[in-house]
């Protein structure tokens, strides 16, 4: 089994300034954070890093930023996903991919293509790619389910070597290990079930709330790796209040309260998020962990 993905990856924000400007100091002072905290992994340019809402060539500069001050060398995930499959295609045969591990790829959204149509867009990006390849399943964003079936034929693609599963469906979970090879990763994508989903046969998560915790969600990772789920369960409860709070106004809008309230990183989103009103800074500060 590829192990190059197994644990904490960690969902990296990028961090603004108030005038919604990149701050790259902040992005090295959590890089350094992180990576000082036990992770395993980082992931550039998800959902949370606000991939979004940045052009091109500042998604290469924080890519760039990463690369460059990572003082403990953790593998680094890049998130190049969309919903014009052509384009897609020129973009990555034009990627420059020295020191990226892997690329992480969300199913086309808005668009909502059938099945068939999400396995011919992953399979010529995997044609396209010299990277591997990681699936993004993640429903409630992209408006239509990857399903299992797609998975398993997905996976039998040399270039496609996992997915980040973020449907919350458990069932789906059995399913993809039941028709997938014991080499194909499968990811947990939900924070809280990432116990539950190693005990499946996940081999970690990329997680939102590990900006601000890495250390907590590593550990309980690694106790549901060996198999100690009463402890690992433990820390997902410590976590849940917190957990909860997290999307009631976006991601990464919480995410990012939760950074200020420990002095990690700045509040500010980009438009059309929000910052966090005072009502969830204040909720988010009372159920901070111990």
């Amino acid at each position: 089994m590829n192990t190059l993905l197994k644990g904490t990856g960690v969902a990296l924000v990028t961090p603004f300034k108030s005038d919604q400007s990149i701050d790259f100091d902040g992005v090295k002072k959590l890089v350094n954070y992180l990576g000082a905290e036990g992770i395993e992994y980082l992931v550039v340019m998800g959902t949370t890093g606000e991939a979004a809402t940045l052009n091109k060539s500042e998604k290469r500069a924080v890519l760039d930023t990463v690369l460059q001050h990572n003082p403990y060398q953790l593998p680094v995930v890049y998130g190049l996903g969309g919903n014009d499959t052509r384009s897609l295609k020129e973009e990555l045969q034009h990627l420059d991919v020295t020191g990226i591990s892997a690329l992480l790829s969300v199913s086309p959204y808005y668009n909502k293509p059938s099945q068939s149509g999400i396995i011919a867009h992953y399979q010529t990006l995997a044609d396209a790619s010299t990277l591997p390849i990681v699936l993004y399943n993640v429903p409630g964003r992209t408006g239509s389910n990857l399903s299992a079936a797609t998975t398993a034929t997905l996976a039998k693609h040399p270039n496609v070597i996992g997915i980040k599963e973020a449907s919350g469906d458990l069932i789906q979970c059995l399913e993809i290990k039941a028709s997938t090879s014991d080499d194909f990763l499968l990811i947990s994508g939900d924070d809280l079930l990432t116990p539950a989903m190693i005990s499946m046969g996940a081999v970690g998560a990329i997680s939102v709330l590990a900006n601000a915790y890495p250390a907590v969600f590593g550990q309980m990772v690694r106790l549901a790796l060996e198999g100690q789920f009463t402890k690992s369960h433990a820390l997902a409860q410590k976590m849940l209040p917190l957990n909860r709070l997290m999307y009631l106004e976006g991601n990464p809008t919480g995410v990012k309260a939760l950074l200020q309230a420990l002095g990690l990183s700045a509040p500010y989103v980009r438009a059309p998020m929000a910052e966090a009103s005072a009502e969830l800074k204040n909720n988010i500060s009372k159920n901070l962990i111990k």
